[in-house]
């Protein structure tokens, strides 16, 4: 699925910002889906929805499936760290204990991981200026999580995140260097069927696979599906395509302050002056890795 110049030009301005906007609303369906599913089984269930939808998109719109298996494997473990292990280990986390401000913190250090790896892997190579502001994004996420720090679940807890981190920063290199040829709803729907399988393995085994279901749990899972698995995770990969790895990964430093003001709007949290502090340098964190 190529890109026309003048849909590149748009998607330079629009979809940054645009990604950013529905990644973090993930983190308000999450909240909402915490009370009523386990985390594996609740995953296992949106990651098959997900699955399944692309699959019909990819029916309706006759488009055809990889034949090279060795297209389907590269694809399958992008999927399986992208989706099973970076939102596996935070919902395993938080759902045993560890708040959301420390899994933001520990996640967070994957804009500098990624562009590490990616100088050494991608030779992919970031100024100064770059990584000033890689620092300055972190210490950014820093203050607008760090009064919601909180517990941090165990030991358990830290490795779960810890583990979330390495997926989603392998993954990000893994699609920029084996996985960005192929056709977006295609691996989509590989990508989320490979995570799928893997939640079931989990959840089967070790969860009661009981969901309650109403208004609130079909709500969230109705907006994680379609709103991030289809929109934000989209995006994602043509962000990915069309730029730097490790440029891509600084828009991950936006996410803990936008979640902060939904959070504020929705959930009536407190957002203190250190957070809007943080906010703002953030933000230039972030301009100064993606400018040019």
């Amino acid at each position: 699925m190529s890109i026309s110049p003048a849909l590149r030009r748009y998607l330079s301005i629009f979809a940054p910002i645009l990604f950013v906007l529905l990644w973090s609303t993930g983190f308000v369906g999450s909240k909402m889906s915490m009370p009523h599913a386990e985390p594996f089984t609740f995953l296992s269930i949106r990651f098959g929805l997900t699955s399944i939808g692309f699959f019909a998109l990819i029916m309706i719109m006759r488009v055809k499936l990889p034949r090279d298996p060795v297209v389907w494997l590269h694809t399958a473990i992008v999927g399986l760290l992208m989706h099973g292990v970076y939102l596996g280990g935070v919902f395993f986390a938080v759902d045993r204990g560890t708040s959301a401000g420390i899994a933001a913190l520990i996640v967070g250090v994957q804009p500098v991981l990624t562009a590490i790896l990616a100088g050494l892997l991608l030779n992919e190579r970031l100024s100064f200026r770059a990584w000033l502001g890689l620092a300055l994004g972190f210490c950014g996420v820093a203050l607008v999580v760090w009064r919601q720090a909180g517990d941090t679940g165990g030991t358990i807890g830290v490795a779960a995140c810890a583990s979330s981190l390495l997926a989603i920063t392998v993954a990000t290199l893994y699609q920029k260097r084996f996985a960005g040829k192929i056709d977006l709803r295609v691996g989509s729907a590989l990508q989320f069927a490979a995570a799928a399988a893997l939640m079931w393995a989990i959840a089967v085994p070790t969860e009661t696979m009981v969901i309650d279901w109403n208004a609130e749990s079909i709500f969230a899972m109705a907006w994680l599906v379609i709103v991030l698995s289809f929109g934000a995770v989209t995006l994602l990969y043509i962000l990915i395509r069309e730029g730097a790895a490790s440029k891509v990964a600084s828009l991950f430093y936006l996410v803990p302050p936008v979640v902060a003001v939904e959070g504020y709007f929705l959930f009536d949290e407190v957002l203190s002056l250190g957070a809007l502090a943080g906010m703002v340098i953030a933000v230039i964190g972030v301009a100064l890795v993606t400018r040019g």
